[in-house]
C-alpha cells in the first residue's frame, strides 16, 4: 500500500448482539464467542447506542422486535448518523415487508429464530467482510483527500491532464508552458500522491471514488 500506512484497526472487530430476550442473547453470544468472535451483548437498541464506539469495526446481529427502538428504527437511525456498521437481522417471525425494508436499507441478511448455526456464522462473516471493505475504502478516501490537498494548483492541473491520457507536449500546449515544466509538476505530483506510475494514480482514484476531485482541475 502506498505510503506504507497500516490499515490495522486499533480496536478488534466486534459482533454486537442486540436482543431483549436474555436467554437468546446469552446463547447467541456464547455461540459466536465459541467461533472466535469478540461479542458485546445488548438488551436494547438504547443500550447499544450508549455503549458502541464508532471507531470500532464490526457488525450488528439485531433482533427485529425490541422494546424501545425496534430493529428497523435502529437501522434507520444509524444510517442517519452516517454509520456503515453492517446489520444482520434476526427475528422470531417471518415478516416479508420488514425483510424487504431491511434489505432495501442495506441489511446483509435476514435470519429467523431458531437460527441455523452455519447460516448465522456465514452471515456474520459476510457482514464483517463488508465492513472491512468499507473501512478500507474510507481510509483510502481520507488518505487521498490529504494527498490531493497537498498538491499545488498547477500540479493538480497537470495530473488531471495526465490522468486523461494527455502527453506532456499536449499538456504544455494546454497550459501555455514548456514540456520540462510539465515534467517537473508531473513528477512532484505523482510523488505527493504516493505513486510512481500514472496507471497507479488512476486506479487509486477510481477505487477511492475521488476521480472527480482531480478531474475538475483539468476542466477548461
Amino acid at each position: 500500500m502506498a505510503g506504507g500506512q497500516s490499515r490495522t484497526p486499533c480496536l478488534p472487530a466486534c459482533v454486537h448482539v442486540v436482543d431483549d430476550d436474555t436467554q437468546v442473547r446469552t446463547a447467541l453470544a456464547r455461540l459466536l464467542a465459541a467461533h472466535g468472535y469478540e461479542v458485546q451483548p445488548h438488551a436494547t437498541a438504547a443500550d447499544f447506542l450508549a455503549a458502541h464506539d464508532a471507531r470500532q469495526p464490526g457488525c450488528i446481529l439485531l433482533d427485529l422486535a425490541l422494546p424501545d427502538l425496534d430493529g428497523l428504527a435502529l437501522q434507520e437511525r444509524l444510517a442517519a448518523q452516517g454509520s456503515a456498521l453492517p446489520i444482520v437481522f434476526l427475528t422470531g417471525q417471518a415478516d416479508v415487508q420488514a425483510c424487504a425494508n431491511a434489505f432495501r436499507s442495506g441489511a446483509v441478511d435476514f435470519l429467523t429464530k431458531p437460527v441455523d448455526e452455519d447460516s448465522l456464522v456465514a452471515a456474520i462473516d459476510k457482514a464483517l467482510a463488508r465492513e472491512a471493505a468499507l473501512r478500507v475504502r474510507h481510509e483510502d478516501q481520507e488518505r487521498m483527500r490529504v494527498q490531493l490537498a497537498s498538491l499545488t494548483p498547477r500540479e493538480r492541473q497537470v495530473l488531471a491532464f495526465v490522468a486523461r491520457g494527455k502527453l506532456n507536449k499536449q499538456i504544455a500546449g494546454e497550459l501555455g508552458t514548456t514540456e520540462k515544466t510539465v515534467k517537473v509538476h508531473r513528477a512532484r505530483g505523482l510523488q505527493k500522491m504516493g505513486v510512481r506510475a500514472v496507471a497507479h494514480l488512476v486506479r487509486n482514484l477510481e477505487r477511492s471514488g475521488l476521480g472527480h476531485a482531480l478531474a475538475a482541475a483539468g476542466d477548461p
